[in-house]
């Protein structure tokens, strides 16, 4: 039996990285899944693999509230009911803090905050409806911790985890669970956009991307979509039954301080 058998999930962000990992390993342990992004290519081909029995590709902006309700409606349509979100999808922009224009800033909030507030407030009437149901939001160790040259990034994580906790405890009551991912450095094209270059050496990016993180993070390497994907699997089952509000670090121990040697 799988670890998620018998429920049905959203995943926004899910044609690549991180989305993609979590849409693969939940369809392994049981669940049927809704595979959502703007990637239609990638979304279609992923849910043609996984099986119709066990997902479906819709497309969603999760800026736009319009495309919030059609998604929910089509979970339901393809699989009854609805009782499961990850709240993957997010954008990541480099820039100096004063060298911000305003329209960049907003760009970030409005795919990372304003998305994460709309799923929420779209899937959680049809969770309570289901008997209950877990929700689990993709924040950073930023939100935790300062890097320069990503601050709106890191305001929208930040704001990620503030209404992770606010919504734990409102939505408690009605049976569900809500709880945030903060991974560091992880193997994505989000973080290391070489993946997506068909003229970059992949040799040569890997073997950067490893000097990188064997200095700046204590394990010594940069994070695997796969281990990210886990811990959304143990924050969406039985195995965190009592566990409810609360920020999980996956970065290797980034965030547990400063190496001097």
């Amino acid at each position: 039996m799988g670890k998620l058998d018998g429920r049905t999930v959203l995943i926004t962000g899910a044609a690549r990285g991180q989305g993609e990992q979590e849409a693969r390993l939940f369809a392994a342990e049981g669940a049927r899944v809704l595979l959502t992004d703007v990637l239609d290519g990638p979304g279609e081909a992923l849910a043609k693999e996984l099986g119709e029995e066990r997902a479906r590709y819709v497309r969603l902006d999760v800026r736009e509230e319009a495309d919030w309700a059609a998604a929910v409606a089509a979970a339901k349509d393809a699989f009854g009911k609805l009782d499961g979100l990850v709240n993957n999808a997010g954008i990541l922009r480099f820039n100096e803090l004063v060298n911000t224009p305003l329209e960049e800033f907003t760009e970030v909030v409005r795919v990372n905050q304003v998305g994460a507030f709309l799923g929420m407030r779209a899937v959680a009437p049809e969770l309570a409806a289901a008997g209950g149901g877990t929700i689990v939001n993709t924040a950073s160790y930023v939100a935790l911790s300062g890097m320069a040259y990503v601050a709106a990034y890191a305001a929208t994580k930040a704001a990620v985890v503030g209404m992770t906790r606010v919504a734990a405890l409102e939505l408690a009551a009605r049976g569900i669970r809500v709880n945030a991912m903060c991974p560091g450095a992880v193997d994505t094209p989000m973080t290391n956009p070489a993946l997506l270059d068909p003229d970059a050496d992949p040799a040569q990016t890997a073997e950067a991307v490893d000097e990188l993180y064997r200095k700046a993070v204590p394990l010594g390497r940069i994070g695997r979509p796969e281990e990210v994907a886990r811990l959304a699997l143990f924050l969406s089952c039985a195995d965190s039954s009592y566990i409810t509000g609360q920020p999980f670090v996956i970065d290797g121990g980034w965030l547990a301080g400063v190496q001097l040697f």
